[in-house]
């Protein structure tokens, strides 16, 4: 089973989020029918404009402290990276139909 690392935001592009979860459909369903559950200062934080799988549960939370601790600039530069117009890749495609392992490059899997 993989581990996700992945980066959420609000329509405004406000505030960023670091997670990481087993199934990240799950975790993006929690986020967008339980808004106000996690976050007290920012606004609906459920759009999800960066992902990565990982094989383990050790390197996912690995990779997790290391984004954890990005600047907004930092953020900001990784996500323009592979999804430049920081399309909602929950709603580009199925979750589960992301690439199994390694770093998913957003621009291969918004439909044509």
């Amino acid at each position: 089973m993989n581990n996700y690392i992945y980066i959420l935001t609000d329509c405004n592009r406000t505030c960023l989020h670091v997670g990481m979860a087993q199934d990240l459909e799950r975790a993006i369903k929690t986020y967008r029918e339980a808004p106000g559950l996690f976050f007290d200062a920012c606004a609906k934080v459920s759009r999800l404009v960066y992902h990565e799988a990982l094989p383990t549960e050790e390197s996912a939370l690995r990779r997790f402290r290391e984004l954890s601790t990005y600047t907004r600039m930092q953020k900001e530069k990784l996500i323009r990276k592979y999804n430049p117009n920081w399309v909602d890749l929950g709603l580009v495609r199925p979750l589960n139909a992301f690439g199994s392992s390694g770093l998913t490059n957003a621009r291969l899997h918004l439909r044509s």
